[in-house]
């Protein structure tokens, strides 16, 4: 089972991109095999350019990672109500991948996560990952995580995640990518 992560923001210590990670992490303490493409990481991406006749190793590198993935964990922060431009890049550069015997995020499961500073901002932005996600054939998980960046703080100083709560969703959105439920435990 691979697990694949993309999100997170160029700031250091970005809430998105530590719940990405926590989720793989639990994911790998059940035995999955996870990957994760950060902030810094999907940075090095160009502008994706549908027309384009050559892909860069870090283009490559995700888009193959995508390929093998049961299962995929997309993390942005809410942006003026949106996914941002860093994790979208990374989502449309998956456009190669419309040709394969399975593209897109085709029949996997999908976990969600959005930070942002206020509830709107999380609803509106998790509403347009899961909107992405069933455009790219994917099952966005039953639970997607929101964190209101303002009244939360999942963290502490040291990056250890503190807050039970969100601990709990973060085991159950690793339970829900490994155990899918109508999924074959093979897929």
């Amino acid at each position: 089972m691979r697990v694949v992560g993309i999100g997170g923001t160029l700031r250091s210590g970005s809430s998105s991109e530590r719940l990405a990670h926590a989720v793989l992490d639990r994911c790998a303490a059940e035995g999955a095999d996870t990957l994760m493409f950060d902030g810094p990481f999907l940075a090095q991406l160009r502008h994706y350019d549908p027309g384009a006749t050559a892909r860069s190793e870090a283009e490559r590198a995700l888009v193959e990672a995508v390929r093998g993935a049961n299962a995929i964990v997309i993390a942005s922060p809410g942006y003026h109500g949106g996914i941002s431009g860093l994790v979208k890049n990374a989502i449309d550069l998956l456009e190669e991948t419309a040709r394969d015997d399975r593209p897109y995020f085709d029949g996997r499961p999908v976990g969600l996560i959005v930070s942002a500073a206020g509830w709107q901002g999380t609803g509106v932005t998790l509403a347009a990952l899961r909107g992405v996600t069933h455009a790219m054939r994917g099952w966005p998980t039953p639970l997607g995580i929101a964190v209101n960046s303002i009244e939360q703080r999942p963290f502490n100083s040291d990056g250890t995640l503190t807050d039970v709560g969100i601990a709990a969703q973060v085991k159950t959105l690793a339970d829900q990518l490994l155990r899918p439920v109508g999924f074959s435990k093979t897929a």
